[in-house]
């Protein structure tokens, strides 16, 4: 039976903890899909380039209020999914060759299956060439195997057929229509993408507003835009699924009014993403989970079981390439330095919607706060409100900043508007940092008339005093 000082299940985030300072180490690589995680393949990079182009293509809808009259004549799908993938899928075989062929790996075993423990770190590999389970033995592993789409349950969605974030990007022709399901972030960007592209899109949600993890007056905002766009029908619950006989989908429906179907060309199932350790049988390696169904660390990201670690989706709610990177770095330095572990830092965590208008966020939203019984002064900046915001006609965006009321840290920044993911970056190293609000916006130059001027007067904003 193999033995090896480390076994890595999962190529993701994973896959960047090996560097040359383990040469010495006898590695094992598990990896059941395609090299490179959810990022890479379909997650973070083939997403945003999708939203870059929508981007582009929905710039004609607001041109005319500034004078200029333009037409979008169309979207080559084919073309912009290629262009896509034509990048992606050659860094993932290139991913895998590395590790598999370069001499660079001469010490690193590449397994193409499906993990599972049957003991303490004791694995049995299932390959996917259809070979017997290869059993395998480790002094250290590391659960890096990452998250999958949640498929909800209703009647007939098995013999229905559906596309989930896993799926869609690659669809053979743009439908004229398409039912998305869910209200976070995976819906409301995949809602832009397909809208640009001038697909009709329907948007459902069981709860009574888009996005409603963000703060109170960003759901709400966003919630409102979105209805202007598409067809958002929130507080229903899916009673069933079924497809015509001329391929249509009907989704159908419990709602404020009684029954009610929707039809379509395609449906899109967005309502989050699981933990992948049902399929890993951790608790067989004396793995706990958590009461949310992940994998349990501490702050060092040791798991219950003594020699595993985990990072990224499969032990964080947060599921952010990041954050995954970030745990990497933290799990790569804990298995080098067991004697001087260092601690994942999780205090300002930023994530960042690209929807249409951007959304980006950190720290405490005024519901948590108010919650946790925070004190907090708040206070708002419009995009109407600076120079720029007028030059761009906006009149939806705005920064919300939440601060402590005794030294002026801050400990909430939310935005959403254009740029919103570029423009919360200095309030992430302020609160990274200890800046107070007061210093940071007196402290030095803004530029004007430029779009950093919203989070300048969002600062000034904040009723500190002195």
């Amino acid at each position: 039976m193999p033995h090896y000082d480390l076994v890595i299940i999962g190529t993701g985030s994973g896959n960047s903890i090996l560097d040359p300072r383990f040469a010495g180490w006898d590695v094992a690589i598990v990896e059941k899909g395609v090299f490179g995680g959810t990022c890479l393949n379909v997650g973070c990079i083939p997403t945003k380039m999708f939203v870059h182009s929508a981007d582009v293509a929905n710039t004609p809808r607001g041109a005319a209020r500034l004078g200029v009259d333009e037409t979008l004549t169309g979207v080559r799908w084919t073309d912009v999914r290629d262009r896509i993938f034509g990048r992606i899928d050659p860094i993932a075989a290139g991913g895998r060759d590395y590790r598999m062929n370069h001499p660079d790996n001469a010490n690193v075993t590449v397994y193409e299956g499906q993990a599972r423990f049957t003991g303490e770190r004791r694995l049995e590999v299932t390959p996917n060439s259809g070979a017997g389970p290869v059993p395998l033995t480790a002094d250290r592993v590391v659960l890096a195997a990452g998250s999958r789409p949640r498929v909800p349950d209703m009647e007939g969605i098995t013999e229905t057929g559906y596309h989930t974030s896993d799926t869609v990007m690659r669809l053979a022709e743009l439908p004229s229509s398409m039912i998305i399901v869910g209200t976070g972030f995976v819906a409301a960007e995949f809602a832009h993408v397909f809208s640009a592209f001038g697909v009709a899109v329907t948007l459902i949600g069981r709860s009574g507003a888009l996005l409603r993890q963000e703060d109170v007056d960003i759901s709400n905002r966003f919630t409102e835009l979105a209805a202007q766009r598409w067809d958002v029908r929130l507080n229903r619950k899916e009673t069933g699924v079924e497809r015509t006989a001329d391929g249509q989908v009907l989704l159908h429906l419990d709602g404020p009014a009684g029954p009610e179907t929707v039809r379509a060309d395609d449906l899109l199932l967005a309502v989050g993403r699981v933990p992948n350790v049902d399929l890993l049988d951790v608790t067989a390696a004396g793995v706990d989970l958590t009461e949310d169904g992940y994998v349990a660390v501490d702050d060092f990201q040791r798991t219950t079981a003594d020699g595993v670690w985990a990072l990224g989706d499969i032990c964080s709610p947060r599921q952010l390439k990041h954050v995954a990177n970030h745990e990497a770095r933290v799990v790569q330095h804990n298995l080098l330095h067991p004697d001087a572990p260092v601690a994942a830092d999780r205090r300002f965590v930023p994530h960042a919607v690209f929807t249409s208008p951007q959304i980006a966020s950190v720290g405490l939203t005024e519901q948590e706060a108010v919650l946790r019984d925070v004190p907090f002064v708040v206070s708002t900046q419009d995009y109407s409100g600076i120079a720029y915001g007028w030059a761009m006609e906006d009149t939806t965006g705005f920064a919300k900043l939440l601060a402590d009321p005794g030294t002026g840290q801050l400990i909430g920044a939310h935005i959403l508007g254009p740029q919103a993911s570029t423009l919360i970056q200095p309030l992430i190293q302020a609160m990274s940092f200890g800046l107070d609000a007061t210093a940071m916006a007196r402290g030095q130059y803004w530029i004007h008339p430029a779009l950093p001027e919203l989070v300048e007067n969002a600062l000034l904003n904040l009723p500190l005093g002195g």
